[in-house]
């Protein structure tokens, strides 16, 4: 038969040995492979009612349950050899989900503009969205939304013709963060929902507008790939929605409002935050070119924004 999983708060918070957390022949790393194995036998219920135990979140599927045990299980021995250093981490994080001009079908040739500009600012010490930006933007190229656009986004036409072009509300933008002394007194990263946000929407979007592409976004937090790679998912179930619902929790406001949007991504980036996953850049650009960045590469903040140069 099965053997009992045995995992309690006796366990968690005994004394351990005092070698040093890079030397992995210490026996605590024997007792965590010992305790995952016991985890992966688990049943569902098994989980649900362990994580009850120890006061974790119990909503999601069988296997993100599982990964949130064995993280906590992790956290709690590791921490008996070595407390965790909390000011390594970045103090913010700032969710951006833009909304930008459509077509039905978005045929190649179209070029897509930036119509909202949402930031969402998690505090990654609360795990608690303290503010938000947003405000709409004025396209130039094609000024008038196609129906199909006003539908998926719900922006309408008399929004984006009252309100300001790109580089009046990219200043609005670097004047907020700056009043929230992000790149100063906090460090903080950018976090977007895939690599198009920043890749390709305001890469283009500084073009049409004529300016350098600004520091403070060069590089970010992919969160699809952060969460494939932490709860070992294929790349097919790291849309919004999926990742939402795998995590026990359903969309809250209107798809495709990109501060809806960005609220929704701040949400699953604190249930990864909770579960163990430090989230950290996965993302730049480079000469124009997106870029992977490496996982064994330094934990660096974004500098402090700044409103980039126009292009000659």
């Amino acid at each position: 038969g099965r053997k009992h999983c045995r995992i309690s708060d006796q366990e968690t918070n005994g004394k351990n040995s005092t070698a040093s957390s890079n030397d992995f022949s210490d026996p605590v790393y024997k007792e965590i492979a010992i305790t995952n194995g016991c985890i992966n036998r688990m049943t569902r219920d098994e989980l649900r009612s362990k994580l009850a135990e120890f006061k974790l979140e119990t909503r999601g599927v069988k296997d993100v349950l599982k990964k949130r045990l064995k993280n906590y299980y992790k956290k709690q021995k590791l921490m008996q050899k070595e407390p965790i250093n909390g000011d390594s981490y970045y103090d913010y994080i700032c969710v951006v989900d833009f909304e930008a001009t459509c077509e039905e079908g978005n045929p190649p040739e179209f070029i897509h503009e930036i119509i909202e500009f949402p930031v969402v600012l998690l505090n990654t010490h609360t795990l608690e969205i303290e503010d938000t930006f947003q405000q709409y933007v004025k396209p130039e190229i094609n000024p008038k939304l196609s129906n199909f656009c006003i539908s998926l986004t719900g922006i309408t036409q008399d929004i984006v013709d009252k309100a300001d072009t790109f580089p009046q509300v990219l200043r609005n933008v670097i004047e907020w963060m700056r009043q929230r002394e992000l790149g100063t007194k906090y460090s903080y990263s950018m976090l977007t929902d895939g690599s198009w946000d920043m890749s390709k929407f305001l890469n283009i979007q500084c073009r049409i507008s004529r300016i350098k592409y600004p520091s403070f976004a060069k590089s970010w937090i992919n969160i699809r790939k952060s969460y494939g790679n932490f709860y070992k998912v294929p790349r097919n179930q790291t849309k919004l929605t999926i990742m939402l619902e795998n995590l026990g929790m359903n969309y809250d406001g209107r798809p495709h409002s990109g501060l809806d949007d960005s609220k929704n991504i701040a949400r699953i980036a604190v249930r990864m935050l909770q579960d163990g996953c430090e989230l950290r850049v996965n993302e730049r650009m480079h000469a124009g070119q997106l870029m992977t960045v490496s996982s064994s590469a330094p934990l660096e903040g974004a500098p402090a924004p700044l409103m980039p140069r126009h292009r000659n």
